[in-house]
């Protein structure tokens, strides 16, 4: 069905919302025919179903017509940020998973365990200074620095560089939403900071991502320098902007219910799967980044014709009523928490093992520092980002 710019979830930030656009959506069907802010005609898929088939059909790929702030880029900043596993395919996408793995470990994730301790403790400890008497954000004081400064130092980021990251990572993911002018200045010096740094590091490799990623190689293959741009900013971006939002989404949702906050404070053990149910009920990824049908595809009972723009939305799929009975209510004890938060696929979140590692021991450290934390305005003053990509708040006041 036809959606009005009006029904649009991408805009809203009012609390509460976004969801409600959606489940108005889902009570039309499951795939819907859009306008785009950008004024693009576009697919949006909402049930969870056809969302998990969307993000596997080999019909739908990811390289298709440019939105317009892409298509105007320089050809060469273009390249420079789109040659990354998230927007390519096969046969490409296997060669770079495939060499990417081989320096994106599960052992350099639980090597820097102690580490994201350490960080958290850190900034819990300002937090606490900076908290006498009055509130703090903690989207700004915690949620945002912890996985900043984590992605930073795996890949090798001097610390000094991570602020200016903020603004021109927030601006990117904001999409067709933002200005377009800004959109395009914030590409173009995000790529002309990540290739000096990969000249740097290339001159003078060390004991990180970065420099494993500029020496890693299967054979006589090894990554492009577009590619190993294009790859630095995805996993520079996508390493901060979502956990930011896991981790903050996460403390709001256990503010509103006492109960589990309750339990978890008894039992740490339910953490992993509390952050399971956040990122199923409040994902912190609102959609996927668009694919392009090759061929009609029959989704949901619609047809999709060929060469159209889809976007799944991963949000919207881990509340579909069919698929997850109380799909609005907060249980983490449910006995099935599968949901397509980190994508799913070939294209699932490379990064989804630290993710979970920084939003259980950011939870973990954050409750055991603060154990009367509570929200210090109405939920119902709270902002969200606009955002096509992302599902965050502007804020996220407490009282410590």
């Amino acid at each position: 069905m036809p959606v009005d710019l009006e029904m649009s979830p991408f805009p809203a930030t009012v609390n509460g919302q976004r969801q409600e656009i959606y489940a108005r959506l889902a009570e039309a069907g499951t795939v819907h025919r859009i306008t785009m802010p950008s004024g693009m005609p576009a697919w949006l898929v909402t049930g969870y179903d056809e969302v998990r088939m969307s993000l596997a059909d080999p019909r739908l790929v990811k390289q298709g017509p440019l939105i317009p702030a892409a298509a105007a880029l320089p050809p060469e900043i273009d390249r420079a940020m789109n040659s990354d596993l998230l927007h390519l395919d096969p046969p490409d996408h296997t060669r770079l998973r495939r060499l990417v793995s081989a320096a994106f470990t599960r052992r350099r994730v639980d090597d820097l365990a102690p580490r994201m301790t350490q960080v958290a403790d850190q900034l819990l400890d300002a937090m606490g200074d900076a908290g006498r008497p009055g509130p703090v954000d903690l989207l700004d004081a915690y949620a945002f620095p912890l996985p900043m400064t984590v992605i930073c130092e795996l890949l090798g980021v001097p610390a000094e560089d991570a602020a200016c990251f903020r603004g021109l990572s927030t601006t990117i993911v904001t999409g067709s939403l933002a200005d377009q002018r800004e959109w395009m200045t914030a590409a173009t010096s995000l790529v002309a900071y990540i290739r000096s740094l990969v000249e740097i590091k290339r001159r003078n490799p060390a004991d990180d991502l970065l420099s494993a990623l500029i020496a890693s190689r299967d054979g006589d293959d090894r990554l492009s320098q577009d590619e190993l741009t294009s790859m630095v900013l995805l996993l520079l971006i996508a390493g901060h902007e979502t956990t930011v939002n896991l981790i903050a989404n996460s403390v709001f949702v256990l503010l509103q219910h006492p109960e589990q906050l309750a339990a978890v404070r008894e039992d740490r053990g339910r953490l992993p799967a509390v952050v399971e149910e956040v990122l199923r009920l409040e994902s912190p990824v609102q959609v996927a980044t668009p694919r392009f049908t090759t061929e009609p595809v029959d989704l949901g009972g619609v047809r999709i014709p060929a060469g159209q723009m889809v976007f799944a939305s991963v949000l919207a799929g881990g509340r579909d009523r069919v698929r997850f009975e109380r799909s609005d209510s907060f249980d983490p004890g449910r006995s099935d928490l599968r949901h397509v938060a980190f994508g799913h696929g070939i294209h699932h979140c490379l990064g989804a093992p630290l993710a979970r590692a920084e939003a259980v021991i950011a939870l973990d450290r954050l409750l055991s520092r603060f154990p009367d934390l509570r929200m210090a305005v109405p939920v119902d003053e709270l902002t969200w980002r606009p955002s096509v990509l992302m599902h965050g708040l502007f804020a996220l006041p407490v009282l410590l």
